[in-house]
């Protein structure tokens, strides 16, 4: 991938259009991008990032905020970008989502995102000759040419050494975090959470086959009744399945012999039964034949009550119908004098008139009645019509008021909304200024917190000072104690050799074993111990005097970045700068606040005009509509009314003489019919009286009077005949007993014994019924021991496979997942990661060595971590200076820097080989130099130079003044207020 041409307008502190040809920028193959602090040199590469993904790195792509302050209304924010990847040349255009002023009318409106892609020469097989225009596709072409994701692109070639600076530092969590994303590692971390997920669902499964085992042998035990031992297992279940067997065995003989005993005793009771129902029907035969002979006479005296009833029942039968006849003409003369005396109250003048002429003076009134009905509809309509009159004078009084009362609200509602449009405008300009001022507070907050901060870490700078140099002096001092020591016991070597001879002794210096002479002390003698002792205090001030170096360099780090932010500026200079702010993010807060309900106001007043115009429109043509009507209908009702006046008579009204003709007409044919039935009824009575007469004489009776006296009730007879019957049937049936054969040879007076029979059946039932439940019961536990002895041996048999199935996946999970017989706590990600990591700190070495002219080298460790904790990405560097690995936290500020700037180049080879990305023909470091001293300097400058090789481009973003004397070619960004711009020095003029 190589960087040709950028432009960009109206994007970040660029309030116009600002180009970069970086085919005239990186001709030398190097060049520096600096200015001053704000000016907007990151944002240049931003402006790259945004071009080819749609998003800048880091937090300032949380904020979204790309569109320049400065800029004009009318002049939109746009990013170009032309650059080469794969021999393909393209030219990709961005435009972000911003807010711009309407155009019509006041308020802001959204512009949305737009993105283009086009191709410069002869598309790639495959793609449109047109090129591209929409977001989504422009994203997956260009990340499909790169290789690489937005995240890697952003690691790989804008080297952002803070970054690696903390993953140099960073714990194992940290540092996996990042390698993940650069390396998409996610499938094995899929591959753990299968093995976890796996085995927790078989874990389950395993549970459930536990658990089943477990309840068929508690099922078995309780149906059983017998208590679980500890060791219980297969052989328990058989010994229980047998002792089951036998026992309903056992139970199935005494039930059998049971039940032979009791059909001999049932034998026996039945016998006894016989005999002594055979008596008893024999006693009962003679009482009923005995107790027929005394009720003779009675049953005589029933008969002839009997035969004097039923030839009563012909006369009985008229007697009662002529009885009715004479309620009925009661009934009909009480009705004759009610409907009279109805006839009479009407004012009929002729109440006692025959039937005829009652009916045809009702058929008169009826005919007058009918001419009047259609009046009657009339009066009604009349009513109604009435009634509307009224109703519709006072809706166009009403409605006439309301139109009144609405004018009155319309007259001052323009106004009111003019004015309410106007705050709502104010309140809107204040809240699309909001998140610019926020920011500015933010940016000047944390300006004013570092600033506070210069005095504490002046101090400790100045004490890291003071304690270097204690450190040195005691260093020096221990190093002096040393020296003088080790020359004190070279001098008196030869004693201490002499101390050590003894007879016999060989000399270590000549071999013979005599000492004629051996050599003495001159003072204290100096030991081997004492010797030691002293190295190992200078040892330890060299630790400190190191240490207190590595803080000082610490100090002087953290105090140039923290001066170096501030650009010059005071705390008091940013407090009154953050006060201001402040207080106008205040006044346009309470403007803001108030937008939607302002907004609402608008809407709600603006419908209410609306409304208000509406009802007002509707109230006139209400009152219109009510006059029109009420003149027209006012005149009809007066033409009827003339009508109805004259049809109603003396009456209240047309209804009420309807009604009284009606009512009199009812009265004369009620009258005429009450009058017609009587006489019927009188003429009816005669005739029923005679046959009466008759009857009683044909029935054999002397009068009417005696038939009735012999009559009986249908209660009374029915009585006598069942009386009469039953005695006959208890006759037939006594006799018939003692007809019966097999009550020959019977004695009435023997007696039999049945109590004693039944009470010895009613045992041996019992004592059968016993047997054969317990019987049942102990053949159904068998059958239900043997099924449970049978599942308990399946769920057995299925449960050892599972066990030693689930054994090994858990394992070979606790491997997968950096735990169990895994010795160094890697899991299958981490490893992965580790192998990669390995090849970063291989690639990185390379470089590292180089710029610390040999001393420093990167170490992978796939160690466990501290307390089990899991290993594999661990990182640290080889002094060779001193032999040792050292953590990577104890590099000094500078060798920090080389250690990032090392760790990120490496990082870069390792991540564009993984993905198989575009060959990087363009790079950029971005800011660290400042913490390097010239000759380290000297050595970075080399291996930038390096990568320069095969005509790759590197630029670096920096304030390091000694850079600007070194690199020939150079962009300078400049602010103002109006706006930052470009500005190329060092070589022929190719930006704007």
């Amino acid at each position: 991938m190589r960087l040709h041409r950028l432009e960009v307008t109206a994007f970040g502190p660029y309030a116009g259009s600002e180009i970069v040809d970086f085919d005239a920028l990186g001709a030398d193959g190097l060049f520096l991008l600096h200015g001053d602090t704000g000016a907007g040199k990151t944002t240049l590469l931003d402006a790259i990032a945004f071009a080819l993904f749609g998003v800048v790195p880091g937090a300032r792509g949380q904020v979204k905020r790309l569109r320049c302050d400065l800029a004009d209304p009318e002049t939109p924010t746009e990013v170009v970008l032309e650059l080469t990847v794969q021999g393909h040349r393209l030219r990709i255009v961005r435009c972000p989502e911003y807010q711009r002023p309407k155009r019509r009318g006041n308020g802001y409106t959204t512009q949305p995102a737009k993105a283009s892609l086009a191709w410069v020469g002869e598309a790639p097989h495959g793609q449109r000759p047109e090129g591209l225009t929409r977001i989504d596709e422009v994203a997956r072409t260009v990340q499909r040419l790169l290789g690489m994701s937005a995240e890697q692109f952003f690691q790989v070639v804008l080297l952002p050494q803070g970054e690696f600076a903390r993953f140099l530092r960073a714990e194992t969590t940290e540092r996996e975090q990042l390698l993940e994303r650069l390396f998409g590692t996610r499938r094995f971390a899929d591959v753990e959470r299968w093995f976890r997920e796996l085995r927790a669902e078989r874990g389950r499964e395993l549970d459930r086959r536990r658990q089943d085992v477990r309840v068929w042998l508690e099922r078995l035990a309780q149906v059983a009744g017998e208590e679980i031992p500890e060791d219980a297992a297969q052989p328990w279940v058989d010994d229980v399945r047998r002792r089951a067997e036998a026992a309903a065995a056992e139970a199935a003989e005494y039930a059998r012999a049971a039940g032979v005993r009791r059909e001999h005793a049932d034998a026996v009771l039945h016998e006894r039964r016989t005999t002594a129902e055979r008596v008893r029907r024999l006693r009962a035969a003679h009482r009923e034949l005995a107790a027929l002979a005394d009720g003779a006479d009675e049953r005589a005296a029933a008969r002839a009550e009997l035969e004097s009833a039923r030839r009563a029942t012909a006369v009985t039968g008229l007697a009662a119908e002529a009885d009715r006849q004479a309620a009925r003409l009661d009934r009909c003369g009480q009705a004759e004098l009610a409907a009279r005396a109805a006839v009479a109250e009407t004012g009929f003048e002729q109440p006692d008139a025959e039937v005829v002429v009652l009916r045809e003076r009702a058929g008169d009134l009826r005919e007058e009645a009918g001419t009047l009905a259609g009046l009657v509809e009339e009066a009604r309509q009349q009513a109604r019509d009435q009634a509307r009159l009224a109703e519709l004078q006072e809706t166009a009084t009403y409605a006439s008021a309301q139109a009144a009362a609405l004018g009155e609200k319309l007259d001052g509602l323009p106004e009111r909304i003019r004015e309410l449009r106007e705050e709502h405008e104010a309140a809107a300009g204040a809240a699309a200024r909001l998140g610019d001022v926020r920011s500015r507070e933010a940016t000047l907050a944390e300006a004013r917190a570092s600033a506070e901060q210069v005095p504490a870490l002046e101090r400790a700078l100045a004490e890291a000072r003071d304690a270097e140099r204690a450190a040195i002096d005691a260093h020096q001092l221990a190093r002096s104690e040393l020296l003088d020591l080790r020359e004190r016991r070279l001098a008196g070597m030869a004693a201490e050799l002499a101390a050590n001879l003894g007879p016999d002794l060989p000399c270590p210096v000549c071999g013979s074993a005599e000492h004629p002479a051996p050599a003495t002390a001159d003072g204290d003698r100096i030991g081997e111990e004492q010797e030691r002792a002293a190295a190992d205090r200078e040892r330890a001030a060299e630790r400190r005097r190191e240490a207190a170096v590595d803080e000082r360099h610490r100090a002087e780090n953290g105090l140039a970045v923290v001066r170096e932010r501030l650009g010059g500026q005071s705390a008091d200079d940013l407090g009154h700068a953050l006060a201001g702010v402040r207080a106008e993010l205040e006044r346009l807060e309470g403007l803001a606040v108030r937008r939607d309900r302002l907004d609402a106001s608008v809407r709600s007043a603006e419908a209410e005009l609306e409304d208000l115009t509406e009802k007002r429109a509707a109230a006139d043509r209400a009152v219109s509509e009510a006059d029109a009507e009420r003149r027209s209908l006012a005149e009809y009702v007066e033409q009827r009314g003339r009508r109805l006046e004259e049809a109603r008579g003396e009456h209240a009204d047309v209804a009420g003489r309807r009604e009284h003709l009606l009512r009199v007409g009812q009265a004369l044919d009620r009258l005429a019919d009450a009058r017609a039935e009587r006489a019927a009824a009188e003429d009816r009575l005669r005739e029923q009286r005679t046959a009466v007469r008759d009857a009683a004489l044909g029935a054999g009776f002397e009068s009417v009077e005696a038939a009735l006296a012999a009559a009986r009730s249908e209660e009374r007879v029915a009585e006598l005949e069942r009386r009469l019957r039953e005695a006959e049937d208890a006759e037939v049936r006594a006799r018939a007993v003692l007809e019966e054969p097999e009550l020959a040879g019977v004695s009435p007076d023997e007696v039999v014994d049945v109590d004693s029979a039944r009470a010895e059946a009613e045992e041996a039932r019992v004592r059968a019924e016993q047997a054969v439940s317990r019987a049942h019961e102990a053949e159904g536990r068998a059958r239900t021991v043997t099924e449970l002895a049978e599942r308990f041996a399946t769920a057995t048999g299925e449960l050892t496979p599972a066990e030693e199935e689930f054994a090994e996946l858990d394992a070979l999970t606790d491997v997968v997942n950096g735990r169990g017989q895994n010795a160094r706590r890697m899991s299958l990600r981490s490893y992965v990661l580790a192998a990669r990591l390995e090849e970063v700190a291989v690639a990185a070495t390379a470089r590292l060595r180089s710029m610390s002219q040999g001393r420093y080298s990167f170490v992978h460790s796939d160690a466990a971590g501290s307390r089990g904790t899991r290993g594999g990405l661990g990182l640290d560097v080889l002094d060779d200076y001193s032999g040792t690995v050292r953590p990577a936290k104890t590099l000094s500020g500078g060798e920090s820097f080389l250690a990032s700037l090392a760790l990120a180049l490496g990082l870069a080879d390792v991540v564009a080989a993984e993905t198989g990305g575009a060959l990087l023909d363009t790079l950029f470091v971005d800011e660290g130099f400042g913490t390097l001293d010239a000759e380290t300097l000297d050595v970075v400058m080399d291996v930038l130079d390096e990568l320069r090789a095969g005509g790759r481009v590197v630029g670096l973003v920096s304030h390091v003044e000694e850079l600007r004397q070194r690199i020939p070619t150079r962009l300078r960004v400049r602010k103002s207020r109006s706006g930052s711009s470009i500005e190329l020095e060092g070589a022929a003029p190719a930006v704007g």
